[in-house]
């Protein structure tokens, strides 16, 4: 088993998912690390909202090229075969820095599991749409939620970029 620095290190982003769907049981794995992310007051506030249904995780895309701006056909989510959808509450003051600690920590926990990720934007607009509502409505949640972000999952198609040398200039002491 890897030592956490050693998994921070080692994670990049995927932007090649082969097609097969990770078991229930390692995308739960994944969902769990991020609930247990630090929040606001200790508010718990982002909720994981787990796609794995294609025809779903299809509109989304779709949705989420519109938004982007890209011609149709291209897949924001490079072919991952399920998207986790981070979002919480509009009223959280720090519903946005939460959300953010939820997405790194199950950044972390896919890598350790095998599997690749890659944070996608666009949560915002996507949310404030009418597919926003019918994803809430199909989650069984009411009231005014915010989109965080998006994080594509699934397994990657090749191999991980190496690390890059560090800019050490970003860090600074002050004695």
């Amino acid at each position: 088993m890897k030592d956490l620095t050693s998994i921070i290190k080692e994670r990049r982003s995927v932007r090649k998912f082969t097609s097969q769907l990770p078991e229930k049981a390692l995308i739960d794995q994944v969902i769990e690390a991020g609930l247990y992310a630090a929040s606001g007051r200790g508010k718990q506030a982002p909720a994981v909202i787990a796609v794995t249904n294609k025809e779903l995780r299809d509109r989304i895309m779709e949705e989420n090229c519109a938004i982007g701006g890209w011609e149709k056909g291209f897949d924001p989510f490079y072919g991952a075969p399920v998207i986790l959808l981070v979002i919480a509450p509009e009223e959280i003051p720090t519903a946005v820095y939460d959300g953010s600690l939820t997405l790194g920590n199950m950044m972390l926990k896919a890598h350790e599991l095998g599997l690749g990720t890659c944070w996608i934007h666009r949560a915002k607009e996507e949310m404030e749409g009418a597919l926003g509502d019918e994803i809430l409505e199909k989650a069984g949640l009411s009231g005014k939620y915010i989109g965080i972000g998006h994080l594509a999952l699934g397994y990657p198609d090749g191999e991980a970029a190496p690390i890059p040398p560090r800019n050490e200039n970003r860090v600074i002491y002050i004695d």
